[in-house]
């Protein structure tokens, strides 16, 4: 097993930054400048600092990105050494001018603090107003342009209208605009019609992936500031990474090392690979500059500066360096933006951002940036890793769960069976023995073996709950096998039925099948079904009868189609789909997985439907 590092002899209190840092660097394994959440007890430890396990796990899942900046360490720490440490949970709180303060929510954790920053509602608001400008539905209700003034973007989220259409910007297709709740002409809109969208809308941000922990419609209709932001950030971040991929961008290819393999580049974060971005352009233009993060390293502009000069096209410049002969801050990186909005690309940040470090809005710039002008020669000679339908699936509900730090790709991220642990612990809890599992840091000499252990216990995991893992053990899991996503695909499926269990018993496939062709039946409804590979669901209608029959009047039967084409059937599924999750289905499954008839996924959607009905008929009781 691992163990961490002995802690500091001297009291918490004497430490000094110096201290700090050195107990950090232990744990910053890949020298990014961040720790894992996983880590941070350990980290804590390192400094002397004693907190109970059950606040650490508090801290841990205020941190929804699975990291830990060093700044963010710090303040941890700084709070550990006050008398009133833990009065509330230490959250990521960037370098700020003006913080605001709600009351919050009620149904919020006691630990959680209910303040936000100023500078992130109104990157949110300019990002918003820039997204969806052209929006006819949002120019007609007078939703866009969003006020920067007040409260304006909370009670602009009021209606779920917006929250919906920003889905749909960051994964296209998520959400069939068709089952919105729209206001009538005189501009009303009744709460239970508010709470639909609302419903819907945190369905659909947790199928494109959001960890979505204590938020419920209510708190988006009553303008919780700090869940609003939470949930936005989330959305606009995925959408931002999407195209981070060497299939939109195949030269990324020339970012690696001599010895790194296109598996390697596929599991670094989002903030690695531009981190490798920038350095690249900087040295395209021969500056000697090198990005590690960014906070710190931005806060001069003169990374920036640099950075517009290499991607600028040749069409908008050119651009200068003029900026980096002024030698206040503030006005040098306003005039940096100001180059920036030369080429249409001054989104998220204003000049104190980038003077303060704001680690979440910087990423988001240079993201932004990234995505419009790559400015990357492609590579030849090379075979394009692509991420299937099924995995793209099965890494958005793992990240749904919580899993830290996010997966992106499943068969690199998996292989120390830190987070198939994880999800256990979620899906069974109290299943895990954690003084079985070994954390991070993992040596060079026996790490691989540690990590090994962690994917056999793993494997054994998932044995207890009654897997079938014939022929996998944990090496194939540390080796990035194909067979890991027939592991997941089992944690998630016993996920999903564990929504429905009778005296203690999980359903069984049948009984899902008979469960909903009954409630058909009930409901006068013509359509069923045999099993779950019945061709006759890939026009979608039999799931949209049971929609219809677990909740009555929801469907609009004029927007359903005859299915006589593949594009009248993906309508359909779509559809479909977003009427489940507007009644409160949590559903994964895409609308090519109901067109092509997938066993698999249409179980999950059944299995979800019967779910929501069973909640439906004990409110009736």
């Amino acid at each position: 097993m691992t163990t961490s590092p002995p802690p500091l002899t001297r009291d918490i209190s004497s430490l000094t930054l110096i201290d700090y840092k050195e107990a950090f660097n232990q744990f910053d394994t890949s020298s990014k400048g961040s720790i894992t959440t996983n880590s941070l007890g350990d980290a804590l430890a390192a400094c002397g600092a004693k907190v109970p396990g059950f606040k650490v796990r508090d801290i841990q899942e205020s941190y929804t990105e699975g990291v830990i900046t060093f700044d963010d360490f710090c303040k941890i720490l700084n709070q550990v050494r006050s008398k009133n440490t833990f009065k509330e949970t230490i959250k990521p709180i960037e370098l700020k001018k003006k913080v605001n303060v709600n009351k919050g929510s009620e149904k919020s954790s006691e630990w959680t603090t209910h303040s936000y920053a100023e500078e992130e509602k109104l990157a949110f608001v300019d990002w918003i107003n820039f997204r969806l400008a052209k929006d006819e539905l949002l120019l007609k209700l007078g939703s866009i342009p969003i006020s920067e003034e007040g409260e304006a973007l909370f009670a602009a989220l009021r209606d779920g209208i917006i929250m919906n259409k920003l889905v749909n910007d960051s994964v296209e297709d998520t959400v069939d605009e068709r089952a919105l709740n729209l206001p009538s002409e005189s501009g009303n809109l009744s709460i239970f019609k508010i709470q639909e969208n609302q419903t819907l809308a945190l369905n659909s941000c947790v199928a494109i992936g959001c960890n979505v922990v204590n938020i419920g419609a209510e708190d988006l209709i009553n303008g919780k500031a700090h869940l609003c932001l939470g949930l936005l950030w989330q959305v606009i971040r995925i959408g931002l990474m999407a195209k981070i991929t060497l299939k939109d961008c195949p030269g990324l290819r020339a970012l690696l090392d001599e010895f790194e393999t296109l598996e390697q580049l596929l599991a670094m974060s989002p903030e690695e690979i531009l981190c490798r971005w920038v350095n690249y352009q900087l040295n395209k233009v021969g500056c000697k500059r090198v990005v590690k993060n960014f906070t710190h390293d931005i806060k001069d502009s003169e990374v920036y500066a640099h950075l517009l000069v290499a991607v600028c096209p040749e069409d908008k410049g050119p651009i200068g360096l003029d900026p980096l002969n002024i030698q206040d801050l503030t006005k040098r990186a306003e005039m940096v933006l100001d180059n920036a909005e030369m080429i249409d690309a001054r989104s998220f940040v204003r000049a104190h951002d980038i003077v303060n470090g704001n680690q979440k809005l910087n990423l988001a710039f240079v993201a932004n940036l990234f995505n419009m002008y790559p400015a990357m020669d492609a590579v030849e000679g090379f075979e394009i890793i692509e991420e299937t339908r099924e995995e793209k699936t099965m890494r958005n509900w793992m990240n749904s769960c919580g899993a830290t730090p996010r997966v992106k790709y499943i068969y690199e991220d998996l292989k120390d069976g830190l987070a198939i642990i994880q999800l256990f612990d979620k899906i069974q809890k109290g299943c895990v023995n954690w003084k079985k599992v070994n954390t991070p840091p993992f040596k060079a000499l026996g790490g691989a073996m540690k990590q090994i252990e962690n994917c056999n216990y793993a494997i054994d995991l998932g044995h207890n709950l009654g897997f079938v893992l014939v022929g996998i053990d944990g090496k194939n899991l540390h080796d990035g096998d194909k067979l890991t996503l027939g592991l997941v695909w089992q944690m998630m499926r016993h996920y999903t039925l564990a929504m429905l269990t009778h005296d203690g018993k999980i359903m069984k496939d049948n009984e899902i099948i008979k469960w909903c062709n009954d409630k058909l039946a009930e409901k006068g409804k013509t359509s069923s079904f045999s099993s779950f590979k019945d061709s006759s669901l890939g026009n979608s209608r039999t799931i949209v009868d049971l929609i219809d029959a677990i909740s009555p009047g929801y469907i609009n039967y004029d927007l359903v189609t005859a299915a006589g084409t593949d594009d009248e059937k993906f309508l359909n599924a779509r559809y479909a789909i977003t009427m489940a999750r507007k009644i409160g289905a949590r559903i994964f499954a895409l609308p090519e997985d109901i067109t092509e008839v997938n066993p698999k996924m249409i179980m999950t959607v059944f299995a979800c439907l019967m779910s929501v009905g069973f909640a439906k008929d004990q409110q009736k009781k």
